[in-house]
């Protein structure tokens, strides 16, 4: 059974190298990036970051349709007239034409209720892409320390793997001279197998999370890139009250939605505007061979019998909704600051807790267990239990040392905090 599942994970890591190594070659190559440089890296080459761009711009071109006047109406007609009476009474028939001008003039309120809406549009999308590049960092952020942490526990696992070898070799030369029982011999062997298992299904988790940041930078990292950064990264913010006055002004979403209710008030303007009539200014110009006249006039559409009620409404629960939606999300963004706030905490203490003490006093039993198991005062149990009890150690350190960062980054992500100033629209 060791044997079949030693096969299958020496499987899926070649196969996760082979992938990683079959990306485009048109990806540039990045030898060392800091956390700011993946992220303005991440934020340029991602295809959602694109996607928000053009929205953005849609956006725009709807101001411009939105500011745009009326164009007019031009109709000609042209054409032979047919005698019905006698040509001494009606003179001679001839060819008349006619040409008709029909200028619409807009409301002016309903012009600027219209073009209002339309920009603050234009500023609910970049909130909307705001908000995406605050996602898309963050996962960067989270997914680089992730690397990292694989990277310490595959390195972690490679010493504890070294570690058994030697002891297994240290056994193996006492079974031969006869100073140890054979049936240690197969328990060391075992521990070896479970600690090659244990490194190899690391090495396998370190190179998916390295799969898994080139994914979120859409190939633009080569192969052999490396973060600089560590998992012992301070992480420092300002006090917790601050934090909650800049989110309620900096959060891409609340704008996003303030901008949506601007929008929507403006749209209730606009339809509550299309109620007064509108006007069309008109032209005439009639010629024929006796006759030529010039007629002007105005056509006035009274919404006398239907005055857009419906219309009104939908504009009316529609602010509505938006209004409530943007209640709750700064209520939940509140909820959801003090979540991360407090992961932030509770991970910040066990950072302290491990690195107090307990890291040191796990790492001074093993190094006691192997002096005495060396001496021949111990036996292998002792040594065996003492890793395991500073494997776990190391191991609760990392991933507290990862659930800090992952608290940081989520309070960044929350107040759209990441390396604006590097990146290039």
């Amino acid at each position: 059974m060791q044997t079949m599942q030693t096969f299958l994970l020496h499987y899926f890591l070649y196969s996760l190298i082979l992938f990683s190594l079959a990306t485009p070659l048109s990806a540039q190559q990045f030898t060392s990036l800091t956390i700011n440089e993946l992220q303005s890296l991440g934020l340029r080459a991602n295809g959602l970051v694109q996607a928000a761009r053009s929205q953005v711009e849609m956006a725009e071109a709807d101001v411009i349709s939105a500011r745009a006047f009326p164009n007019p109406r031009v109709s000609v007609e042209a054409g032979p007239q047919s005698k019905r009476l006698p040509a001494s009474v009606t003179g001679p028939s001839n060819n008349q034409h006619e040409v008709k001008v029909s200028q619409p003039i807009e409301n002016p309120f309903l012009r600027s209720a219209r073009i209002g809406s339309a920009e603050a549009l234009v500023e609910a999308r970049q909130a909307s892409l705001g908000q995406v590049r605050a996602d898309l960092a963050a996962q960067l952020r989270i997914r680089a320390y992730e690397l990292l942490l694989r990277q310490e526990e595959a390195q972690m696992e490679t010493s504890i793997y070294d570690l058994m070898k030697e002891i297994y070799r240290r056994i193996k030369v006492s079974v031969d001279v006869g100073e140890t029982a054979r049936f240690e011999l197969i328990r060391a062997e075992t521990e070896v197998l479970s600690a090659e298992n244990r490194m190899e299904a690391a090495m396998l988790n370190a190179q998916r999370a390295r799969v898994a940041l080139v994914q979120l930078t859409a190939g633009a990292l080569g192969n052999d890139f490396k973060i600089d950064a560590s998992l012992s990264d301070p992480v420092e913010f300002p006090p917790l009250q601050q934090l909650r006055e800049e989110i309620v002004r900096a959060n891409p979403d609340i704008q996003r939605l303030e901008a949506e209710q601007d929008s929507a008030d403006l749209r209730i303007n606009q339809q509550k505007a299309s109620v007064l009539p509108s006007m069309n200014i008109l032209f005439t110009n009639y010629q024929d061979r006796q006759f030529m006249s010039n007629t002007a006039g105005v056509s006035l559409e009274i919404p006398l019998f239907y005055r857009r009620r419906g219309e009104i409404d939908n504009a009316i629960f529609d602010s509505a909704r938006i209004r409530d939606t943007l209640d709750y999300r700064r209520f939940e963004i509140g909820q959801q600051l003090e979540s991360a706030w407090q992961a932030k905490e509770i991970a910040r203490r066990r950072v302290e807790m491990f690195e107090g003490g307990i890291v040191t006093e796990a790492q001074l039993a093993l190094e006691i267990a192997q002096t005495a198991y060396r001496l021949g005062e111990r036996g292998f149990i002792e040594v065996l239990d003492t890793q395991r009890v500073l494997r776990g150690v190391l191991g609760d350190l990392l991933q507290a040392r990862f659930e800090l960062q992952s608290a940081a980054a989520e309070i960044d992500r929350l107040r759209a905090h990441y390396s604006k100033e590097h990146i290039i629209e």
